[in-house]
């Protein structure tokens, strides 16, 4: 197709339903790139996290085993089956080595590669707070119990008073009450529903009081305590079992009571120092520290993305694969749309400077397919129209320049004296005048029912009375011709119509159906209610209309006879004024009719509107 020399645009412009195609789809790339990439590098970010979580928590988890088996024990012997175990739980390799990185314990066999820096230090005299989690301030492992830890005999006792501890609490004050072992083997009751007041009831001497081996430790403690803080210079202090501490009473001076309470220490030596003793005293009883690697068994750790400059230029590499196939594909969809339209466009150009012939090629049965047969269907209705409207005005000037010579004849006949002014012509006259009042009065109905400002006056109407009027009216001139003019209603049907502008409708039809009907035929108005319609009907035996010809008889001057003959044929304006007055009541009007044997013209009207 060949550009259209009127359009002066560039060819940016002329292509700009292309470029805006071009330019969205690029955008939509570019957007749902970036939306991929920040998902990926989000949901790597969170994977990240995730698998840092995992293996801190598998860090700690091994740390705090390890960290068990040494406070318990004095030496690493026998924790080999501890450690494969712990491994195969956590699925990493477990190497437990001295300060100097010298293997003590490793769960995998084979030559090991040890990262730079250890996981943690297990030492039970010094826990990794981050690790251990819940950790006392003094950094001791509770399990380390050392010379604290009871003997079976003492044990037994212990946990025989507890049971009468806890029996006597659930007796007498229906307290849930049961029986614990703290890390040192004593047994103790926890009741966490009772009031410390009540349970002190059931107080045990046997349990408030110390054991000959706590006492014997807790006295070696308080030696190593005081001993610290009289290097400190301050005054000694007395230790409980849960490790706290009261002054010692100053002695009373000789011969005399003692003058007050003795020098309280200061507040930060006696917790100080009691870390101290602690540590020196259960130095002997704890594993040696050892340093502890967790490490993957594969060759090395995944990454969920690479981002090296070799993974970058492959992710660049896919970004302009991605862009070149989504601009390639819009190119050919763009182009594959536009080209229908321009086609669309030009033949609306060649319509816009009158030619009524303009066609598009239909292809395909998608939206732009549709719209261009809608087009066609638009260009030939309006080529339709347009000879319509040329043999309408040829039409009016025929109908108006009949009677007009006429008139202007016979008034130049009668000037020149060739006519005598008579009775006779004044009513040739009056009838050719008569003829052009009709014509006028017709078109005037037709212009202001196009205009939509025909004026009705709706009131209930009985439809039995309307026809009858109509066929009084045209029984004369029917039976003039020798047509049986007959009237045939079903019921007592009514609607609520205008009554001048309803018969002069179905007097035009009765009209033209006298006129079309050979004598000795017959005319009927035939009446009835389907459903929530009223149907009204003029039959006739006429000549009947060409199949051809039948969807015409509707519009303006259309005559069966092409001649324009008034012998048998009206103004042609009736049967389209009949259309417009039943569709300004809301109906329809319609025609059927067999060549030869006669027409049915059918009026259809809501009988509710």
């Amino acid at each position: 197709m060949t550009p259209d020399p009127s359009d002066r645009r560039g060819p940016l412009a002329r292509r700009g339903l292309l470029v805006r195609l071009l330019a969205v789809s690029v955008l939509v790339s570019v957007c749902s790139i970036a939306a991929t990439a920040w998902l990926v590098v989000r949901s790597t970010t969170v994977a990240i996290r995730q698998e840092e979580g995992q293996a801190l928590a598998e860090d700690a988890r091994a740390y705090r085993a390890l960290l068990g088996w040494a406070a318990t024990h004095t030496t690493w012997d026998g924790a080999r089956d501890t450690v494969v175990r712990l491994a195969h739980q956590i699925g990493h390799r477990v190497t437990l080595t001295t300060e100097d990185r010298r293997v003590v314990l490793d769960s995998d066999s084979g030559p090991v590669s040890l990262p730079a820096t250890p996981t943690a230090v297990v030492e039970p005299l010094a826990v990794d707070t981050a690790l251990a989690g819940g950790s006392p301030s003094d950094r001791i492992d509770p399990r380390v119990t050392g010379p604290f830890r009871l003997p079976r005999a003492e044990r037994t006792r212990l946990r025989v008073a507890a049971e009468q501890q806890a029996l006597c609490l659930r007796q007498s004050f229906s307290a849930t009450a049961q029986v614990v072992e703290g890390p040192s083997g004593r047994p103790y009751v926890e009741s966490p529903t009772l009031n410390p007041t009540l349970a002190a009831r059931c107080a045990s001497p046997v349990l408030d009081g110390l054991t000959p081996t706590e006492r014997k430790a807790l006295r070696h403690l308080t030696g190593l305590v005081n001993a610290c803080l009289e290097r400190r210079g301050a005054p000694p202090v007395t230790l409980g079992l849960d490790f706290t501490w009261t002054p010692v009473p100053a002695p009373a001076p000789a011969g005399g009571r003692a003058s007050g309470p003795s020098a309280q220490p200061p507040a930060a030596s006696v917790p100080s120092c009691i870390a101290t003793g602690r540590h020196e005293q259960l130095a002997p009883y704890v594993a040696p520290s050892v340093l502890l690697f967790v490490s993957s068994r594969g060759a090395g750790a995944s990454t969920i993305v690479d981002l090296s400059p070799t993974g970058q230029a492959r992710i660049a590499g896919v970004v302009a694969l991605v862009l070149a196939v989504t601009v390639g594909v819009t190119v050919l969809a763009g182009v594959r749309l536009v080209r229908p339209l321009r086609a669309l466009t030009h033949a609306a150009r060649q319509m816009a400077d009158g030619d009524v012939s303009a066609r598009v090629e239909v292809a395909g049965g998608d939206e732009i397919g549709r719209l261009a047969d809608a087009f066609n269907a638009m260009a030939r209705r309006r080529e339709q129209l347009e000879e319509l409207r040329k043999d309408m005005v040829s039409d009016v000037a025929h109908e108006l320049r009949t009677p007009l010579s006429n008139i202007r004849g016979w008034l130049e006949a009668t000037e020149d004296g060739l006519v005598a002014p008579d009775r006779a012509l004044m009513s040739s006259l009056l009838e050719e005048a008569a003829l052009l009042q009709h014509v006028v009065d017709d078109l005037q109905d037709l212009a202001v029912a196009d205009a939509g400002e025909l004026t009705l006056h709706r009131r209930p109407m009985y439809v039995h009375e309307l026809l009858d009027q109509v066929a009084t009216a045209h029984r004369g001139g029917a039976d003039g011709t020798g047509v049986h003019l007959s009237v045939e209603v079903e019921g007592e049907p009514s609607v609520a119509a205008d009554p001048v502008r309803l018969r002069q409708a179905v007097g035009n039809l009765v009209s033209n159906a006298v006129r079309h009907t050979p004598p000795g035929g017959r005319v009927a108005l035939r009446a009835r209610e389907e459903g929530a319609d009223l149907v009204i009907e003029v039959a006739d035996t006429g000549v009947g209309i060409s199949p051809e010809d039948l969807p015409l008889v509707f519009e303006r001057f259309w005559r069966v006879e092409k001649s324009r003959s008034r012998r048998t044929g009206g103004s042609g304006l009736g049967l389209p004024i009949v259309r417009k007055l039943v569709e300004a009541h809301g109906g329809s009007v319609s025609a059927a009719s067999v060549p030869g044997e006669g027409s049915v013209f059918t009026i259809r009207l809501p009988v509710h509107s």
